[in-house]
């Protein structure tokens, strides 16, 4: 259900951003607003009070953000208010970057590794995933688990390539289990 509710309003405030032609406006204000609702979830919890009513939850909306966001980002944070999905708006604001990105040609990779890469490896595997991609440009996330053995897994969205020598014992382990004697 979550995910319904932020695509059906990330890809209404997308929609709009694309028809006033502010896209990369609305891009920028939508990442600082994730980092203030990220790192302030007080607001969030503030906002999905059950004692707080509606009016005075569109008031702290008013109060916070008039004058700091444009009129555009201001009624959209009302409505979504409005409508009761507060707690969404994180997840809102996830989707829509995730949208542009996608538009834009960028692509997330989670890079994982048994090692440490080096910064010509890190620009190796960037080289060759935009190759082998669709992707003009990549945002790398690089991260170490040494369980992994040797090798490495990458993850693109829902994609997942693991090559990993933890991955291929697994297998083998499998493998063997079902030979029968």
């Amino acid at each position: 259900m979550a995910k319904l509710v932020s695509k059906v309003y990330g890809d209404a405030l997308l929609e709009a951003a694309q028809e006033k032609g502010t896209l990369d406006a609305v891009y920028e204000e939508v990442c600082a607003l994730l980092t203030i609702f990220t790192e302030h979830t007080d607001l969030i919890q503030l906002l999905n009070h059950p004692q707080v009513v509606k009016e005075e939850k569109l008031q702290i909306v008013e109060n916070v953000f008039a004058g700091r966001v444009s009129p555009e980002m201001l009624g959209f944070l009302t409505t979504v208010v409005d409508k009761g999905r507060q707690t969404e708006i994180p997840a809102v604001f996830r989707y829509f970057i995730g949208c542009v990105k996608e538009m834009k040609g960028i692509g997330i990779a989670a890079v994982t590794t048994a090692v440490e890469l080096s910064e010509a490896q890190k620009a190796q595997v960037e080289e060759k995933l935009l190759a082998t991609t669709s992707y003009k440009s990549f945002e790398m996330d690089y991260r170490v688990d040494p369980s992994l053995i040797g090798g490495m897994v990458i993850r693109i969205g829902d994609r997942v390539v693991d090559s990993s020598i933890k991955n291929r014992l697994d297998d083998l382990r499998k493998q063997l289990l079902e030979v029968q004697l």
